[in-house]
């Protein structure tokens, strides 16, 4: 590697100014050091199982809270939040039988942030600096990194808010050799004795300020492999992929998260928002995956998605619509025991649902 040209590295105000253009509202510069604490946290609880089976930074605590087994030689990570909230809100179609994604899934957010990212990262390589860009990765906890850089703190429901701004960002990092000025001053906790996050999960996850346990958590339980939770499914209700439920009740999010939107056509295609479970589970593998492979799903096998399909269907369609009945009626006879189970299931519930209370 040549030897940096200081003289052309962009000043932390540039970078600022630069990623501005790719909807990029905050940043900052934390220290490359070792994230002790984190790292013991994240051992902690995998020896608990409050991951519940998750990766990603649990996969490899050791590696994912030392930027510097990515860059030997770093001096700065510089941090930046996108928000990915709407001044929109897109309305449910009409026919079929609409499922709720969590808006963080409606399109890729990751991408405009990593644009942004890497195009600071290749001046910094122009001057001579190494430079590796982390967004949505298991080699880097993000909101711990964001949270040394002064973006923010970390709320009862274990996302980092950001002040005057709340949850509703992505997260990502440039890990240079580039020295910036690390921030020093962590931001002061705002959540004061507000537990609405808490009281607001549906599957009661949050078990302390700040830990969840992910074999309760629904943004978890719909991406991961195997039959649902007996216990969950009515929880479901009409979520086919994540749960914003947690940051909806957040005042500081709801209140002051509309300083901070992005513009996006909600009306669009590219805009996942819902989808018709029905047309879903008549749709084929390639299919499915043409639409939603973008999202995480466990072994990139369209079977999760189905059978959270069939769990939306027994919460929420009209018990006596003959399609849907149709569908189940397919489903009861599939290869597959999973789908099978959870077309059992939806059967049921549906029956329940038509049948008047006392």
């Amino acid at each position: 590697m040549s030897r940096p040209d200081t003289a052309s590295v962009p000043t932390f105000e540039e970078i600022e100014r630069l990623v501005r253009d790719h909807g990029i509202t905050h940043v900052g510069v934390a220290s490359p050091d070792i994230l002790h604490d984190t790292r013991s946290v994240l051992h902690r609880r995998k020896r608990r199982g409050l991951h519940d089976g998750m990766q990603f930074t649990y996969r490899n605590p050791d590696r994912s809270t030392d930027p510097r087994r990515a860059v030997p030689d770093a001096h700065s990570v510089i941090v930046a939040a996108r928000s990915y909230l709407t001044e929109t809100e897109p309305s449910p179609p009409s026919t079929g039988v609409p499922a709720r994604v969590g808006r963080y899934a409606w399109v890729d957010h990751y991408e405009p942030l990593r644009v942004g990212l890497r195009t600071v990262a290749a001046l910094l390589r122009d001057a001579g600096h190494r430079a590796l860009v982390f967004a949505d990765d298991n080699s880097m906890v993000d909101r711990a990194i964001a949270q040394r850089a002064g973006l923010g703190w970390f709320g009862k429901n274990a996302n980092l808010l950001l002040p005057g701004a709340g949850s509703f960002f992505v997260l990502g990092s440039i890990v240079t050799s580039a020295r910036y000025e690390p921030n020093t001053t962590p931001v002061s906790d705002g959540c004061g004795t507000c537990v609405r996050c808490i009281d607001g999960c549906p599957t009661d996850a949050i078990i302390a300020p700040g830990v969840i346990d992910g074999a309760r958590c629904l943004s978890w339980i719909l991406q991961k492999p195997g039959p649902i939770p007996v216990e969950f499914r009515r929880a479901v209700h009409d979520r086919i992929y994540g749960c914003d439920d947690c940051q909806d009740v957040c005042p500081i999010s709801v209140r002051l998260g509309r300083r901070n939107t992005i513009d996006l056509d909600v009306g669009g295609d590219e805009v996942q928002a819902y989808v018709d479970v029905l047309a879903l589970l008549d749709s084929t593998d390639a299919e499915i995956e043409a639409r939603h492979g973008r999202w995480w799903i466990a072994g990139r096998e369209m079977r999760w998605l189905r059978r959270n399909a069939l769990v939306v269907i027994g919460n929420t369609a009209d018990p006596a619509d003959r399609d849907v009945r149709a569908v189940l009626d397919r489903y009861r006879s599939d290869d597959d025991p999973i789908l099978v189970e959870h077309a059992l299931w939806a059967d049921a519930r549906l029956d329940e649902r038509a049948t008047p209370a006392p």
